[in-house]
C-alpha cells in the first residue's frame, strides 16, 4: 500500500483543503484506519471556518473564468482528467478497496465509473441543448437556454468514495460550474488522491485555482455549505436523516438540493423466473460491498409456490461465500466500514428476532487471523414480514429479509410498502408480469429492472429514487439539467411592440 499511496501523492499527514495547487487546513486531524486490517493508513487535517471561507472565495473567483470557457473546451479538460484516471486506475482502485473495504474488483469498477462519466461528459459538452418555440406575436422568436449556476457543493458517502463525486463533478464542470467536495470523513485519503489527479490537469493547462476544490472535515463543514448562499446547489449522498437536514436548510435560503439518500430495495421472484439468474442476482445484490450499497438488495419477495425451493438454494449459496481480505480476488465479501457499522448489523439481527422473525442463515462477527480489524461479519438471512419496523428501515449491512407473496399485485404492494424508493427488480420470463411491474401501477422506485438485480447501475441512465430516497437524479440521460439554470428568451425583431394575449396599451 505504501507504493500505492506514493503513486497517488498521498502523504502520511495531509492537508485536507485544496483549491488546486494550493493545499491548506488548520483544524483537527482525521485518522483513516483500514477496515481490512485495522491499520492506520494516513492522516488528514480538517478544515476550519476560515479555511472554508478562503476556499469558497477562491471558487467564486474561478467561476467567473470557468463559465466563459466554451463548453466543448471544458469537455476537453474533462477528457484529460479521464485519461489521468485511466493511467492510475489500478492504484486508485486499490486505495478505494483498502480504505473503504470493498473488493478489489469493485474498487477498480468504481474507478471505471469515473472514467465512464468523463467520457459521457465529454460528448455532453457539445449537446447542452435548449429549445425554440413559436411566438404568438408576429416578428418574435422564443427560445430557451441553459446557464451554469456557480459553485456546486458535493457531499459524498463512504461506500462510493470516488465514483459519486465524479458523477456530479464531471457534469457540473462541463455545464460551467466549479465544484467544492466535502467527502466522507471515513474515506478522506481517496479524496486526496482524486484532488491530486485533477491538480495535474490544472497545472498542465495553466488553469486557475478554484475550479475543483476539496474540503475535508466533519458534519460542521457540511453545515457551512448548506447554509451558504454562495453555493446555489448542494448535491448530497447519504442517509435519509442527513438528507432531511440538508434539504430543509438549503430550502430555507431558496437554494437547490440534489439528494441521493437511502434505499430499501427488493427483488420479486415469480414462479416463471429463471432460477440461476434469480439466485445470482439476489446473492450478489445482498452481499456485494458487504451490503453497504444504497442499491443493495435488502428484501426478497418470493412467490409461495417456489418459496421453499429458493430458500433452500439461498442457504446453500450463502454457505459457499468466502469472507476475507477484499484485495484477495478469491473472496466474495469484505469488511464493514467500521465497528459502528458492526453494532448496527448486530442490532438489526436482534430486532428482527424480537419482532417475530426467524434467522435461517446465522450472522455473527468473525474473529481470529485475518479478521483483526473486528469489522468482518457473516452475511445473514432472516424470514420476516414486510411491515416489521426493522424491515422498513435501511440497514447498511449484509442482512437479507425474505418473505412470501400470493399474487403479483400483493408483491408489488409489498415492494412499494416502504418509505424508500430507490431500486427494484422482478425476476420473470412472463412478459405480462414484467410490463405490469414497469407500468404506472408497478414499482414506485426511480430504478426498476427486469431479470437483473437491484445494484449495478450504468452511467448512461439517470440514477436516483423517489420518496425518502430524495428525488434526485445523477449521471446519465438529462441529469445535467440539475446543474444548470433555465432561461427563456424572447426576441422582438419588428418595429412595433405587440403584447402577449392581444393586450392593448395605447399611450396616444
Amino acid at each position: 500500500m505504501e507504493k500505492v499511496l506514493k503513486t497517488l501523492g498521498v502523504k502520511e499527514i495531509n492537508d485536507g483543503c485544496s483549491t488546486g495547487q494550493n493545499w491548506f487546513s488548520g483544524g483537527d486531524v482525521i485518522e483513516s484506519y483500514s477496515p481490512v486490517d485495522g491499520k492506520l493508513i494516513g492522516k488528514v487535517k480538517s478544515a476550519t471556518q476560515a479555511d472554508y471561507d478562503k476556499l469558497i472565495n477562491t471558487a467564486s473567483e474561478a467561476f467567473t473564468y470557468w463559465r466563459n470557457i466554451p463548453a466543448p473546451k471544458r469537455g476537453e479538460y474533462v477528457r484529460q482528467f479521464g485519461d489521468k484516471l485511466r493511467a492510475k486506475k489500478q492504484p486508485l482502485g486499490e486505495l478505494v478497496s483498502y480504505e473503504m473495504g470493498k473488493s478489489l474488483q469493485e474498487g477498480l469498477g468504481e474507478v471505471q465509473e469515473m472514467i465512464d462519466i468523463c467520457d459521457f461528459a465529454v460528448g455532453l459538452s457539445r449537446q447542452l441543448y435548449g429549445l425554440t418555440m413559436h411566438s404568438e406575436r408576429p416578428s418574435h422568436r422564443m427560445y430557451e437556454q441553459w446557464h451554469p449556476m456557480g459553485i456546486v457543493g458535493i457531499v459524498s458517502a463512504f461506500n462510493f468514495p470516488v465514483a459519486v463525486w465524479s458523477w456530479n463533478t464531471a457534469l457540473a464542470w462541463i455545464c460551467g460550474n466549479v465544484c467544492v467536495w466535502k467527502p466522507s470523513e471515513k474515506t478522506p485519503l481517496c479524496s486526496i488522491a482524486c484532488q491530486n489527479i485533477w491538480n495535474e490537469v490544472a497545472k498542465e493547462n495553466n488553469l486557475p485555482e478554484g475550479i475543483c476544490c476539496l474540503i475535508n472535515g466533519d458534519y460542521k463543514v457540511g453545515e457551512y455549505m448548506t447554509a451558504d448562499t454562495r453555493v446555489p446547489l448542494v448535491s448530497a449522498t447519504g442517509s435519509t436523516r442527513m438528507g432531511k437536514a440538508i434539504g430543509v436548510k438549503v430550502a430555507e435560503r431558496f437554494g437547490r438540493s440534489l439528494l441521493e439518500l437511502g434505499g430499501n430495495n427488493s427483488i420479486i421472484i415469480t414462479p416463471e423466473a429463471d432460477p440461476e439468474i434469480a439466485i445470482t442476482a439476489a446473492v450478489f445484490g445482498a452481499v456485494g460491498t458487504a451490503g453497504q450499497r444504497c442499491t443493495t438488495t435488502r428484501r426478497l419477495i418470493i412467490h409461495e409456490s417456489v418459496y421453499d425451493k429458493y430458500k433452500e438454494r439461498l442457504v446453500k449459496a450463502y454457505g459457499q461465500l468466502r469472507i476475507g481480505n477484499p484485495l484477495d480476488e478469491n473472496n466474495h465479501v469484505g469488511p464493514l466500514i467500521d465497528k459502528d457499522a458492526v453494532k448496527n448489523y448486530k442490532s438489526a439481527l436482534e430486532r428482527v428476532i424480537a419482532e417475530g422473525g426467524k434467522i435461517i442463515v446465522p450472522g455473527g462477527v468473525l474473529e481470529g487471523k485475518g479478521y483483526e480489524s473486528g469489522c468482518y461479519v457473516k452475511p445473514a438471512i432472516a424470514e420476516a414480514k414486510n411491515d416489521f419496523e426493522i424491515v422498513q428501515h435501511e440497514t447498511f449491512a449484509p442482512v437479507l429479509y425474505i418473505m412470501k407473496y400470493k399474487t403479483l399485485d400483493e408483491a408489488i404492494a409489498m415492494q412499494n410498502g416502504v418509505p424508500q424508493g430507490l431500486s427494484s427488480s422482478i425476476m420473470t420470463l412472463n412478459m405480462r408480469e414484467a410490463e405490469q411491474f414497469l407500468s404506472a401501477n408497478g414499482s414506485d422506485c426511480g430504478i426498476a429492472n427486469v431479470n437483473i438485480g437491484t445494484s449495478g447501475a450504468e452511467i448512461g441512465g439517470a440514477f436516483g429514487g423517489e420518496k425518502e430516497t430524495g428525488g434526485g437524479r445523477e449521471s446519465g440521460s438529462d441529469s445535467w439539467k440539475a446543474y444548470m439554470r433555465r432561461q427563456t428568451n424572447t426576441i422582438n425583431y419588428s418595429n412595433k411592440l405587440p403584447l402577449a394575449q392581444g393586450i392593448k396599451f395605447d399611450l396616444n
